[in-house]
């Protein structure tokens, strides 16, 4: 799948950076374009993969390349002010290799927050191909404002895009662990599970089951929340045949492994730890991919991980295929979950955002109080103007 990378702000800039990396190192050629657009200028210069010349800043006007800070609003209004600059940006860019627009944002600031909803939105606009949201959630130690703006963001992101992904950092940041280290880690997890689903159609070897680009759409299409699952063992080398009477005993022992080893891996990659944990029951479609070396890959894995998944899910539709990488060392497997409806991480994030709401509205007030109370002279004096 053909991908636009688009990275908005801080944390969308930095994976679109990285996603650029790793298709370069990899040569899965899924990312055909990338931007990053950001208020801060330091942000963009950061970067280590992304040309300069396919980093955008905007809101020069209001706050002069320093960043909205974590006032979303703010974001949001400067995006829909340079939205022309950003849209004439994409079309120098070109979008006629293009199979599916990704944008990517944190939730919880203010550029990302704000302006990601708002590009989506110009985007159907203008093109017929899909828009995909991948957003990120703080984690609760972020505090409220962030809470807030991540609820905020949410409700306006999910209603722009044709599909919106979800990653969690409150359930991948690991006790005693440096936020360094942790966004580090969450990172690679999110661009080792997308550069696989993406780059599955891309492959230049044939599989057994194909997955192409209708595959990937057809699952996304109808909107909603989006969960990843992933999984992923070492291939360990196999011992050549001597006898050439044991070689059908062989195959046979190989084919049975290589179908065990699917339907394990896919178990793991839908019972593990997702993008956002859910209940996956609610689904509405599920998409599988297998990818490693083609003598690990099989028909008969894929149908029996098809199967059970068809019984975990209440849709019917269960789309599966396999990505073969010749050379790798290691056997990995994805699952994508659309249309989920049970996500209690968008609970609590709603209702933690509605008590700093609250909270924020109260200390406001306290400031209007005390500022009066500083003004009053009991009408002895009285003001200039």
């Amino acid at each position: 799948m053909k991908i636009f990378a688009i990275g908005f702000g801080q944390a969308g800039g930095k994976l679109v950076d990285l996603f650029v990396e790793f298709d370069k190192r990899t040569r899965q050629n899924c990312i055909v374009r990338a931007l990053a657009i950001n208020t801060a200028k330091a942000d963009l210069l950061g970067l280590k993969h992304i040309p300069m010349e396919d980093r955008l800043l905007i809101g020069q006007s209001r706050v002069k390349g320093h960043g909205v800070g974590a006032d979303n609003e703010l974001g949001a209004k400067v995006a829909a002010e340079d939205i022309y600059s950003i849209q004439n940006a994409i079309d120098k860019r070109g979008t006629h290799q293009t199979d599916a627009f990704f944008i990517i944002a944190g939730l919880g600031g203010g550029t990302g927050s704000g302006g990601a909803p708002v590009l989506a939105r110009r985007l159907k606009k203008l093109y017929m191909e899909p828009v995909y949201g991948l957003g990120i959630l703080p984690s609760r130690d972020e505090g409220g404002l962030y809470s807030l703006n991540a609820a905020r963001s949410f409700m306006s992101f999910v209603k722009e895009v044709d599909n919106l992904f979800l990653f969690d950092n409150d359930a991948w940041k690991r006790e005693g662990e440096s936020l360094k280290d942790a966004y580090a880690l969450m990172n690679e997890e999110i661009v080792r599970r997308f550069s696989i689903l993406f780059g599955a159609g891309e492959s230049n070897e044939v599989g057994q089951m194909v997955v192409d680009v209708s595959e990937i759409t057809n699952t996304l299409k109808g909107g909603g929340v989006s969960t990843v699952g992933y999984a992923m063992e070492p291939v360990v080398g196999k011992k050549k045949g001597i006898f050439g009477r044991f070689k059908k005993e062989k195959q046979s022992m190989d084919t049975l492994d290589t179908t065990a080893r699917i339907l394990s891996l896919m178990r793991r990659a839908v019972m593990g730890r997702l993008t956002i944990q859910c209940d996956i029951s609610t689904a509405e479609k599920a998409l599988i991919v297998m990818a490693g070396p083609p003598d690990e890959l099989n028909r008969k894995g894929m149908e029996k991980a098809k199967l059970w998944l068809e019984d975990l899910i209440k849709g019917a539709e269960v789309r599966g295929g396999d990505y073969p990488v010749p050379k790798s060392n290691k056997v990995a497997a994805v699952a994508v979950f659309s249309g989920v409806t049970d996500v209690p991480r968008i609970k609590e994030l709603q209702k933690m955002a509605l008590e700093a709401h609250e909270t924020i509205k109260e200390v406001e007030s306290k400031k209007d109080e005390k500022f009066e109370e500083l003004l009053d002279t009991d009408e002895s004096l009285k003001p200039l103007i």
